[in-house]
């Protein structure tokens, strides 16, 4: 049985707030009317929000009239159909499908297993279930209910039924109960590195780190330092032209790659130039080159129009025809999807001063599509090149990582959502929902709530499309990864959606099968041998820890968020220790920074406060006084330390914790101040695009990474 917490409270209804039938409506398709701000008062939704939230998943709530006549249709609709669109199981657990023919038939239903797993047909036996049939649609039916062997294996199976009215197949998912630890998991502690890979460049970067870089300190942290793995920012799809969205939690597409982490000279084509092609690919570079020692922001859209030129150098040399057979192999392993998604880059460079798009060309089945499909041929093959040669060059990081001696090696960090104007939205139709947008509801941080402009899945018809994108996302993200991180993983139980035009506050939370999502990522995890850690922080019920940690996702722990009941630091004895530990995060400044007060500074500075400046300095101070106090009690400092000293013991009182992960964030190692994003601004700060650099803010290249001894002295405190 799921219980939502926020349902389960009573909440007084005000005046002229939705009807019953409203209510029962949105329940149906799992709109929360209710939910407690943080000023632990209930919030109900107006019938305005429902009706929004209702429209953007498709169904019209405008009048009593069409509530009702939605109602009707909800309540009906299972029984319209012979099977489930999809059924997801958990591998051990006793469970029924139902099954809808016109009443009195016979029907005969069997399970095809996944070929992947050797294929063959299972017997299902009906149960005893006795169901009053339905008039739907003037047809009067009935339903039949069918036990599902227990002794399933894991897989993306097919339950099949026959019969003289019908005749219909749905997948049957069968997932983890459980998701494993490595064995090196289950002998020690791991601990690893964090960096947002772009901010870490070498002397042959082109201005931003890449996949060459991820390598090399893979490699590195693993032989050098004992490093476990290498957690990195979401590697997901920018846009194809400039300007370039900075932020990789933004993304056009979280499926593929951004191929601006390529690495030109290490693509084998890149070996075979001419002279002449060869000095065009080495005037390309020297610009951006250049700035790989400049520790102002970085200049993504300076880095992708140099390597975008060279790059269509390298792709129009020939290939051998055991390179191209390789390149044909990606392409057809990788289907439709990736052949849209070329097809939109394509699209997206032919208008990419035309704004709004032709509206035929917003329909990817249009004929406007179909025709500049043919006509944008070598363009569309050109992104589906620059996908082969990413997944490459993942590939090849991803074993310097294992070779190096990683237990892990590369842990992948999937985003929230996708851009509102980018490929996913163009070519998933209705899986993502049109007239609304997931944020959050106020908190004493943003008192007016957030919009983070990202559509969100919709759950229905995410069921209906048999949860294939989202598999298909995981799959690529997984394939080269030793851990993958969710960011916002509560995102798979509900998240706020906020309707079109509406403010921020005047949203309502939607539900997700949990079930269903976090089975699926743990088979797909399952299969790529990789760890799962799911980012829980912020207001997580705590049935949604325990049921995460019941499935084998980890959680995310984080030293100056953790505090007993007492609001005093949590004492590490009392830590979970199913969790990724660190002392901060992306959206801190390095401790360093924090423990300076830069989080105070930069807000001041952005005229972000809204208590007085004078009341959140102090505030810091005492937080920082309270840490030292409890660092001092455990003789992790002395009476006077230095802030080197303090960034060493707090790593030092995480170590001293249960948890079977710890993060050491690279701007903490050499001792970086600056944040690489501050929350709640757009253009007033360089989000994303700090490189790193050390405590003087001289920038710190990946050469002289592993020769820095605040680096070194942190990572002997790591294997103390």
């Amino acid at each position: 049985m799921r219980v939502w917490l926020w349902q389960d409270r009573r909440v007084a209804d005000d005046p002229g707030t939705a009807s019953d039938a409203l209510l029962r409506l949105a329940g149906a398709y799992g709109v929360v009317p209710d939910h407690w701000d943080f000023h632990g008062q209930s919030r109900r939704a107006s019938a305005a929000t429902l009706q929004g939230v209702l429209g953007a998943l498709g169904v019209d709530a405008s009048s009593p009239e069409r509530v009702d006549l939605a109602i009707a249709h909800v309540e009906d609709m299972p029984w319209r159909r012979v099977l489930p669109p999809v059924l997801v199981v958990r591998e051990g657990r006793q469970a029924h499908v139902s099954v809808h023919v016109t009443h009195g038939d016979p029907v005969e239903v069997w399970i095809e297993l996944d070929p992947e797993v050797g294929g063959g047909r299972r017997e299902v036996a009906q149960a005893d279930v006795p169901v009053e049939p339905r008039m739907v649609d003037g047809r009067l039916v009935g339903r039949a209910t069918f036990t599902l062997p227990t002794d399933l294996p894991l897989g993306w199976h097919e339950v099949v039924a026959e019969g003289p009215s019908a005749s219909a197949h749905s997948p049957l998912v069968v997932t983890p109960s459980h998701l494993e630890l490595p064995d090196a998991l289950r002998e020690r502690r791991a601990w690893g590195l964090m960096a947002q890979l772009y901010s870490v460049r070498s002397r042959a970067s082109w201005g931003v780190g890449d996949l060459a870089d991820l390598a090399e300190i893979g490699w590195l942290a693993g032989r050098e330092l004992d490093a476990d793995f290498l957690l990195i920012n979401p590697l997901h799809a920018a846009e194809p032209t400039v300007p370039l969205t900075p932020s990789p939690y933004l993304p056009t597409t979280r499926r593929f790659v951004n191929p601006l982490y390529i690495r030109v000279e290490d693509v084998r084509e890149a070996g075979y130039l001419s002279s002449a092609d060869r000095t065009l690919v080495e005037w390309a570079s020297e610009p951006v080159l250049a700035t790989d020692d400049d520790a102002g922001p970085i200049d993504r859209d300076a880095a992708w129009t140099a390597k975008r030129a060279a790059l269509e150098v390298v792709f129009a040399a020939p290939r051998s025809a055991a390179r191209q057979a390789a390149f044909d192999a990606f392409v057809e392993q990788e289907g439709t999807g990736l052949e849209t998604f070329a097809l939109w880059c394509a699209l997206a460079e032919k208008y990419a001063d035309v704004t709004p798009w032709p509206t035929e060309a917003l329909d990817p089945s249009s004929p406007l599509v179909a025709g500049l499909r043919v006509e944008l041929a070598e363009r569309v093959e050109f992104h589906l090149w620059l996908q082969w040669v990413a997944d490459e060059q993942l590939a090849a990081a991803q074993r310097a990582a294992l070779d190096g001696g990683m237990a892990l090696g590369i842990m992948h960090d999937l985003a929230v959502g996708v851009h509102p104007q980018g490929a996913d939205v163009w070519a998933l139709g209705d899986v993502l929902a049109r007239g609304a947008t997931v944020g959050a509801p106020p908190d004493m941080y943003n008192q007016q709530g957030q919009n983070w402009s990202q559509p969100p899945w919709r759950p229905d018809a995410l069921a209906r499309a048999a949860y294939k994108p989202y598999r298909d996302m995981l799959r690529t993200v997984l394939r080269h990864a030793g851990a993958i991180r969710i960011d916002h993983v509560i995102g798979l139980f509900r998240l706020w959606w906020i309707p079109e035009g509406a403010d921020s506050a005047d949203g309502a939370y939607v539900r997700y099968d949990h079930e269903a999502l976090v089975g699926i990522l743990a088979l797909e995890a399952h299969r790529a041998g990789a760890v799962v850690i799911g980012e829980d922080l912020g207001v997580v019920e705590p049935w949604v820890r325990d049921y995460l940690s019941e499935r084998g996702i980890l959680g995310t722990s984080v030293l100056w968020f953790e505090r007993d009941m007492h609001g005093s630091p949590l004492a590490p004895e009392h830590y979970r220790p199913l969790v990724l530990a660190t002392v901060t995060t992306h959206d801190l400044p390095p401790t360093a920074g924090y423990l300076a007060g830069e989080h105070v500074a930069i807000r001041e500075r952005l005229g972000l406060l809204t208590d007085p400046v004078a009341v959140v300095r102090a505030a810091a101070l005492a937080e920082k006084d309270q840490m030292l106090g409890v660092l001092r009690d455990r003789a992790l400092v002395g009476d006077d330390p230095s802030e080197r000293e303090i960034v060493e013991a707090l790593h030092r009182y995480v170590m001293a914790t249960p948890s079977v992960l710890v993060g050491v964030s690279l701007a903490d190692a050499v001792g970086e101040r600056r944040a690489q994003n501050q929350p709640g601004t757009d253009q007033e700060y360089p989000n994303w695009k700090v490189p790193l650099a050390d405590s003087s803010g001289r920038v710190v290249l990946v050469e002289d990474l592993f020769t820095n001894q605040r680096l070194r002295s942190l990572a002997a405190v790591l294997n103390g």
